[in-house]
């Protein structure tokens, strides 16, 4: 094969295999738990048992007197700013006078053997007042008398939308839904290594999904100056939104150099649940009208989302939920109320779809009772309400690329359903436990639209860099990507490598390990990297090609001109379009940079007297604009249809009282792979004029409409109405 033939099978559009991906297979790859030095100590958390509770006294004496421990310490410590957080600085790296939460962090050890470290943090005496717990969001938005959680109040956001006036039809259906807590369920817990360094400062190695917030979070609170915090991405083992928010980035940090000594931190799993941020859940209340044809005259909606005691990126999910709040449809007019509340529940923040799935499962829900009041079947009447180029969205924003909804809708369901189940136990709900034979199974089959927006929105500076190096390795040309994008499992190496074969022609292309030596790539959130890092690199690889083409004009070949100046290198950052915060008052306004569509067909069995779901095929067509890498972004939507169907029949973090009840695998259930059905997929190609390469970002899209395509399906099996997720087997056995 030659040169320009191996090029061409591995750039933008090939399924290019990963170069990370076997190592992983294999269990060679290196992930931020497997990190280690000669002399590193460890370091373990003593966590609140209280979900709200003043802190009388601290006793480190006993911790401190036992062997092997180096350093104990607590908020008194702290060298720099005590607080942090990602919108709001009001997150204590420890707590000072009060606890919030359980598994509020209250004191840090470092020992020499991570059980020792572990046994001296339980030897820490801490006397608590305890509290009223506040854990009734509703309360905590709406009743006077509720404490308060934090000294501003309990709503940290309330974000309306108003368009029109009319608010009457001749159909008009109501509901109240709910949404449980989900979490992220990466396999690697939170985990990396923190190294004193000879200038003062600290080198941290650390699984995360964004380097240079992390940096500038955790250097006031060491009393540093960023550029003496280095931050390096260690492997990572998933992340979902949980790893945007800081966990032991800056204990470490503290441990560090309290001992002058690297500090390495590796949480247990029960620990994990305590130790990120969830999907917030939701209580919601629609109301629909529609004419009896089943075209939409008005939406009302109040979304309250449960953001625990701390802000994470709360705000953002509400303005999220609050543009997104009556879906991919045409509305004149509507009233939305989206709420985000303090509260000592759990701390929640960003979770794949992030406000956008929690609206999508009741906007979806309410199509569905619409299309029965109506007399109208599911597809069509979403068909007849579905926004198309033009459209205009909630917040007024005009939606100007293509938006092929109704076509979309009609491709999904004309694929052929699946034969019914035989009579072989493994095939039934429940597989070979199914104890009734089967006597009480039904078929349903359910849809689901979801519309996500991409990048980041409502005015945030959104960018990322990239610097790319040509250079003579071995006597041949070579190219050096170095960005600070979080690869968490998405393939994003692979991509940079694909764009810089493109746009470059050479074949040999090297990723660097991603950190804060270069400019910011922003997070490896809201289905962005593609989208900015790529054009990022895109536009690096151009000025570097720019600058070739020059040098290369008196004919020279591309080794000899790299022979002759040396390695050519530019660096360039890029950011999308502007966008601009919704109107407070109004929510109007083009507070989104991309909008992205997916629709998904559930095909369900159901035992109705036991309550067993089992998804017998997951369907789904989803427009990405340009497909960069087909066999990853295959893999990117049966994944996400994956955590969708979990968050519809089993996946629910059970918080009692403000306790959790489930931080395990044992008893916080997700999806394995014989719960995932067979899955048809379409992908579509109508590029965005306004992106590199006409990309449309494809990562969250499917997790929003898989989960109320789950549960339809449910419905049209049980005859029940199910307006809360996860539907558990009672839901079923016990309401039929």
């Amino acid at each position: 094969m030659s040169e320009t033939e191996t090029r061409q099978s591995q750039g933008v559009g090939d399924s290019v295999l990963r170069s990370d991906g076997a190592l992983k297979v294999t269990g060679e790859f290196a992930y931020s738990s497997d990190l280690y030095l000669a002399d590193m100590v460890w370091g373990a958390t003593l966590r609140s048992p209280h979900p709200s509770a003043w802190i009388r006294s601290i006793d480190i004496g006993p911790a401190l007197a036992m062997p092997g421990v180096f350093a104990v310490l607590t908020h008194e410590d702290v060298p720099g700013e005590k607080f942090y957080g990602l919108e709001r600085r009001d997150q204590p790296v420890l707590a000072v006078d009060q606890v919030r939460y359980q598994g509020e962090p209250v004191a840090l050890v470092a020992a020499d053997h991570p059980e020792r470290a572990r046994r001296a943090a339980k030897a820490i005496v801490v006397d608590y007042e305890l509290r009223e717990a506040v854990t009734d969001p509703r309360r905590a938005a709406f009743d006077p008398d509720c404490p308060r959680v934090h000294d501003s109040g309990n709503v940290l956001r309330h974000q309306p939308v108003r368009v029109g006036s009319e608010f009457s039809a001749p159909v008009v259906v109501t509901g109240e839904y709910e949404v449980g807590m989900q979490d992220q369920a990466f396999l690697g817990p939170e985990s990396g290594l923190a190294v004193p360094a000879e200038d003062g400062g600290v080198d941290l190695y650390v699984a995360t999904q964004w380097l240079h917030v992390d940096r500038d979070q955790v250097a006031p609170c060491l009393g540093l100056p960023a550029e003496k915090v280095r931050v390096t991405l260690a492997g990572v083992g998933g992340a979902f939104g949980a790893r945007e928010d800081l966990s032991m980035q800056v204990h470490a940090c503290m441990l560090a150099l309290r001992t002058g000594r690297p500090v390495k931190i590796v949480y247990g799993r029960e620990e994990s649940f305590f130790g990120h941020v969830h999907r917030h859940p939701a209580r919601m209340r629609y109301e629909h009208g529609a004419t009896r044809e089943g075209k939409l005259v008005y939406v009302k909606a109040e979304i309250l989302l449960d953001g625990g005691a701390y802000c994470s990126s709360s705000p953002a999910v509400v303005g999220n939920a609050a543009s997104l709040g009556v879906g991919p449809y045409e509305v004149g007019n509507i009233r939305v109320d989206a709420y985000g509340v303090y509260s000592n529940n759990p701390p929640c923040g960003a979770m794949r779809g992030f406000g956008a799935v929690q609206a999508c499962f009741a906007y979806e829900s309410q199509m569905d009772k619409l299309a029965e009041a109506c007399g109208l079947d599911p597809v069509e009447i979403r068909i007849r309400n579905a926004v198309s180029q033009g459209s205009r969205l909630a917040t007024g924003q005009v939606i100007d690329s293509p938006a092929p909804l109704a076509g979309m809708l009609r491709e999904l369901a004309a694929m052929p359903l699946p034969p019914a189940s035989g009579d072989d136990l493994l095939d039934m709900p429940g597989g070979v436990s199914q104890t009734t034979r089967g006597e009480g199974v039904r078929r349903g089959v359910g849809y689901g639209v979801g519309i996500k927006n991409i990048c980041f929105s409502e005015g945030f500076d959104d960018y990322s860099t990239a610097r790319v190096r040509v250079e003579l390795l071995g006597g041949e040309p070579h190219v050096l990507v170095h960005t600070a994008a979080a690869e968490v499992g998405q393939g994003l190496v692979t991509v940079q490598e694909q764009i810089a074969r493109t746009e470059l022609g050479i074949d040999r292309v090297t990723v660097a390990t991603a950190d804060t030596a270069v400019g910011s790539a922003g997070s490896s959130s809201a289905s962005r990297q593609s989208y900015v890092t790529g054009g990022a690199v895109r536009a690096a690889c151009e000025a570097v090609r720019e600058r070739l083409g020059k040098l290369r004009a008196d004919g020279s070949t591309l080794a000899e001109v790299l022979e002759r100046t040396g390695p050519v290198e530019e660096t360039r950052v890029y950011r999308h379009r502007p966008t601009f915060p919704m109107d407070p008052v109004t929510g109007q306004g083009d507070s989104h940079t991309q909008l992205a569509l997916c629709v998904h067909r559930a095909v369900v069995d159901v035992d109705v007297e036991l309550g067993l779901v089992k998804v017998v095929e997951l369907a789904a067509v989803q427009d990405v604009g340009r497909i960069l890498n087909p066999i990853a972004l295959e893999g990117q939507i049966h994944g996400g249809s994956a955590q969708g169907l979990g968050l519809a029949l089993m996946e629910e973090i059970q918080v009692s009282g403000g306790v959790v009840r489930n931080p395990s695998f044992t008893d916080y259930l997700i999806p394995t792979a014989l719960d995932m059905p067979p899955m048809k997929v379409s992908i579509l190609e109508n590029p965005d004029p306004h992106a590199p390469y006409g990309l449309r970002g494809a990562g969250e899209p499917p997790t929003l409409s898989s989960t109320p395509a789950v549960a339809a399906a449910v419905r049209a099996a049980t005859g029940l109405e199910l307006p809360r997720v996860p539907i558990r087997p009672h839901d079923i056995a016990l309401n039929g």
